[in-house]
């Protein structure tokens, strides 16, 4: 056997050896390893960027673990979404109303267990490849893409992608693609973890002068 063929089989021993000792990552464990990283968040707060159709929106999402959520709008302005753990609650200055609605038990949900119902009613699977890739085409900021596909009709969205930062497992975007083919994008940036936010930030009174209307969410559906 020449040195040549015992060179070769040498680097093979030690590619085969290093190969199998890697996990080999699928979608759908990437996508849990996710939604353990925000397992593990008590709070979060961050920039947001929303764009449905034509429509933009911006402000800051404040999140305690494990289902207070705020959004405070600087566009539109003055504009609050506020889910205290029991009572959601949007405020829209435009129109001077306040939309309110008790959310029971078994429709709470904080950001790891979303993230286990995606698991659960759409199938995942990378963009490209486990590899990170540009966020745009033309964008430095790399990031895991990940497509979930509904298994069902019933869900809202036909499929959503999710831009996840390869280094801290958080996720950069979500993008949604409605039935009726209307795109949905959330961009987070700036993200801070484990501030010690307390459950008075999710204390919300809308102004005094707004009308008031109940059971705004989910009265057509039950």
């Amino acid at each position: 056997m020449s040195k040549r063929w015992v060179s070769l089989l040498f680097l093979l021993a030690i590619n085969i050896g290093f190969l199998f000792g890697q996990e080999i990552i699928t979608a759908d464990r990437y996508l849990e390893m996710v939604s353990e990283t925000y397992g593990a968040i008590r709070d979060f707060e961050a920039d947001i960027a929303i764009r449905s159709g034509t429509t933009n929106m911006a402000g800051t999402i404040s999140h305690r673990a494990p289902s207070f959520l705020r959004i405070d709008f600087t566009q539109p302005a003055n504009q609050v979404i506020n889910f205290n753990g029991e009572l959601l609650i949007v405020y829209l200055p435009e129109f001077r109303a306040t939309l309110s609605e008790n959310i029971n038990q078994s429709r709470r949900s904080g950001t790891a267990q979303g993230l286990s119902l995606l698991r659960r009613n759409y199938v995942p699977s990378f963009v490209t490849s486990p590899t990170p890739e540009p966020l745009d085409s033309n964008s430095r900021e790399m990031v895991v893409k990940l497509r979930l596909t509904r298994r069902s009709v019933s869900e809202g969205f036909r499929e959503i992608i999710l831009s996840i930062n390869p280094n801290t497992r958080l996720i950069r975007r979500i993008e949604g693609r409605t039935i009726a083919d209307t795109e949905v994008r959330f961009d987070f940036t700036n993200i801070r973890l484990n501030q010690g936010i307390p459950e008075l930030r999710f204390v919300y009174d809308s102004p005094g002068n707004a009308n008031v209307y109940h059971n705004f969410l989910f009265r057509d559906s039950e």
